[in-house]
């Protein structure tokens, strides 16, 4: 450091200086994402080491250890729910990915409405999952008042009992769930086909390449991190699912013996329901464990190795 000739004050470097605004700058959203995500988190894995609920939460909860963790694993219900998050994730995730890529693929190759066309794809994202939960429910209902009802029995084709059968109600609100985001990922995609340089196309089709050669080998290599990003963000999605499901099957939350209730609609019904604050923490607890877990190996297993 050197000083000032006047006042002899320090005189910070460039560096320094640089340094200072950086976390200057950093502190605000540090101290946000400290305060509102980190601290949550912490607290709520140390109320999954309590029996908490509104009863003892001014005299202090008991500390019961692991207690809260054996009893949900033992549950029966809680690994049923389990199942349904994961066949969310596992038939959710790229049934949207294959469908958004299919119309970003095509869509990016349309010249007259393209634009109309890709607002009307994003508007879904827009509404909010309350009133299209309502729609699609209507939708499901029975004939003459569910418009799929109706066309099937115009079709001389029975009517399904979407949203009160065991066999329909989770494909049922999958579908909805993969139409309320196909938009996002629809833009994103095409963003990706946006940013592939016009060059390496012109390059495939002088060497003579035809369309799925350049899929193949220009396409969807190039188009990898946003494979990548989309993966994670889609399967973050499904696994907390909880708008559709509540929205849809509110006369009987979960649906029909709980087919189609997810981890967060039970982690809500044991907290603000049962007030077994405790338990409800073990299973968010889990459920971040899984999130993180799903995150890191899909970042892990779609990494560019070259």
């Amino acid at each position: 450091m050197t000083t000032t000739a006047d006042t002899g004050a320090p005189r910070l470097s460039m560096r320094t200086r640089r340094a200072l605004w950086v976390w200057g700058f950093l502190a605000l959203p540090l101290l946000f994402y400290g305060v509102i995500r980190f601290y949550p988190t912490l607290d709520a894995f140390w109320l999954s080491l309590t029996n908490a609920n509104p009863g003892n939460l001014r005299r202090g909860p008991e500390f019961i250890w692991f207690d809260n963790y054996l009893r949900l694993f033992t549950s029966r219900d809680f690994w049923q729910v389990f199942r349904n998050t994961f066949a969310y994730l596992i038939l959710g995730t790229p049934i949207s990915l294959v469908l958004s890529f299919v119309i970003a693929y095509y869509l990016d190759k349309l010249r007259f409405g393209h634009t109309f066309l890709r607002a009307l794809y994003f508007l879904p994202f827009l509404t909010t999952a309350s009133a299209m939960g309502w729609v699609w429910r209507w939708f499901y209902q029975p004939a003459p008042t569910g418009i799929i009802n109706s066309a099937l029995g115009a079709m001389g084709i029975p009517g399904l009992d979407f949203l009160r059968s065991t066999t329909w109600a989770l494909p049922s609100i999958m579908v909805t769930a993969i139409w309320a985001g196909l938009g996002f990922q629809i833009i994103i995609f095409m963003a990706g086909l946006r940013a592939i340089p016009q060059s390496y196309y012109e390059a495939a089709h002088i060497d003579g390449l035809g369309a799925g050669a350049i899929l193949r080998r220009i396409t969807l290599p190039l188009l990898k991190p946003t494979t990548v990003f989309l993966v994670v963000f889609s399967s973050i999605g499904f696994l907390r699912i909880f708008d559709q499901v509540y929205n849809m099957t509110t006369n009987d939350p979960g649906g029909p013996l709980g087919s189609t209730k997810p981890l967060v609609l039970l982690i809500y019904q044991t907290a603000f329901q049962s007030y077994q604050m405790g338990y409800a923490s073990a299973m968010t607890v889990v459920l971040f464990t899984v999130l993180l877990v799903i995150s890191l190996l899909q970042l892990w297993i779609l990494r560019d190795r070259g």
